[in-house]
């Protein structure tokens, strides 16, 4: 669990049996998690998560409104939080199904503390990666599009005004500094022509 400074995890639980939704609840928040909510239908899951913003959403399989799988899809299209699907059946087809709706963890009733707690670790885990994978991947694409336009601009300023590489290089740098710009900002606007020496 998180050290006593750091906020728990916050989870949402969506299971349509009340009995089966207070056991998971009373669990998580024996083990030190906060439950945000909980509710019995899939559509309510949804609406309700997209307000909440929990951490983590544990959702049954086969409820009223909207089924598990495909809220699961939303949040994970939504990119919402982590899901933990929940189920009284281990078959390998709803296994995949429940993978391929993007639910990162896999329950199976009834539930037991033992499988509970690391489940929930995992998901969380394996959330916390694939959106610093995903942010790393963002940041590495700006930067690409970033140098793209200063080799651009560079380009441009060398053809139209006779500079060499460098100091097409120097003048971008100079604009950036005295107008407080990122170079490809300034870039941009050398090759929208708002710019030039």
């Amino acid at each position: 669990m998180a050290p006593a400074d750091v906020d728990p995890p916050r989870v949402f639980i969506a299971e349509d049996e009340a009995i089966i939704r207070l056991d998971l609840r009373e669990m998580l928040e024996e083990e030190g998690y906060d439950v945000v909510g909980d509710c019995g239908r899939g559509d309510e899951a949804v609406e309700q998560i997209r307000e909440l913003r929990p951490d983590l959403a544990i959702l049954d399989i086969k409820m009223p409104g909207l089924d598990g799988l495909a809220a699961a899809r939303a949040l994970a299209a939504e990119r919402l939080c982590a899901v933990v699907v929940l189920t009284a059946f281990s078959q390998r087809d709803l296994i995949e199904q429940a993978r391929d709706a993007g639910a990162i963890g896999y329950l199976v009733k009834p539930v037991q503390r033992s499988d509970l707690v690391p489940a929930v670790e995992v998901a969380l885990g394996r959330y916390a990666e694939l959106n610093a994978l995903e942010q790393e991947v963002g940041d590495l694409s700006e930067r690409l599009e970033a140098r793209k336009l200063v080799d651009r601009a560079k380009g441009r300023l060398m053809d139209g005004h006779g500079m060499s590489e460098h100091e097409a290089w120097r003048f971008l740098q100079t604009q950036a500094m005295n107008r407080r710009l990122r170079i490809h900002e300034v870039a941009r606007e050398v090759l929208d022509g708002e710019v030039v020496p």
